[in-house]
């Protein structure tokens, strides 16, 4: 299950983890229920079937918020595991300040900011002594915002300015991850 057959020759893997109904094109739908995953496992039980380093990608679209935090940590640590040496990772969740991120009973307790994310970098876990913590995964980050449409006709100044004062600005925040 490590390595995809792409006219002759060897490809690592893309998954979509906890695909639902909308998997992405070109990736390996992967979701214990949904009728559209090709491969059914429980993303909260590790470790996966997947061998270490033999994902190239990993898309991941609203479903991290449906794992608790602690949980969170361990499936950010096994994506690490089983991604190459700079793969990469594509998370969206709702953004914290958005309804969209408790509306949904099914949600898990924190939502998500981009705050979230620092525990994820090894460098920052170091420098805020939390080398003891749970997570041992190291990814570079970056982030954006999927605004509400009001917001995002705004000029940047304008949009920087909401993000960061005003409730439901952003629906969704977009982090991109490569393993380091």
């Amino acid at each position: 299950m490590t390595e995809e057959k792409t006219n002759g020759k060897s490809a690592f893997l893309k998954l979509d983890l906890g695909c639902g109904e909308n998997k992405r094109e070109g990736f390996t739908g992967v979701d214990l229920y949904a009728e559209s995953a090709e491969i059914k496992v429980d993303l909260m039980k590790f470790p996966w079937p997947w061998e270490a380093e033999s994902v190239e990608e990993i898309h991941c679209s609203h479903f991290l918020e449906h794992i608790p935090g602690p949980t969170r940590i361990a499936f950010m640590d096994e994506c690490h595991r089983i991604l190459t040496p700079g793969g990469k990772m594509t998370v969206i969740v709702p953004y914290w300040s958005s309804p969209r991120s408790i509306q949904d009973p099914m949600h898990a307790w924190p939502p998500i900011a981009e705050q979230s994310f620092l525990y994820f970098q090894k460098p920052w876990r170091e420098a805020n002594k939390l080398t003891h913590y749970l997570g041992k995964c190291d990814f570079e980050v970056t982030y954006g915002y999927l605004m509400d449409p009001e917001t995002a006709t705004k000029a940047q100044e304008a949009q920087y300015f909401a993000i960061k004062h005003y409730l439901q600005a952003v629906s969704d925040i977009q982090v991109n991850l490569t393993k380091k």
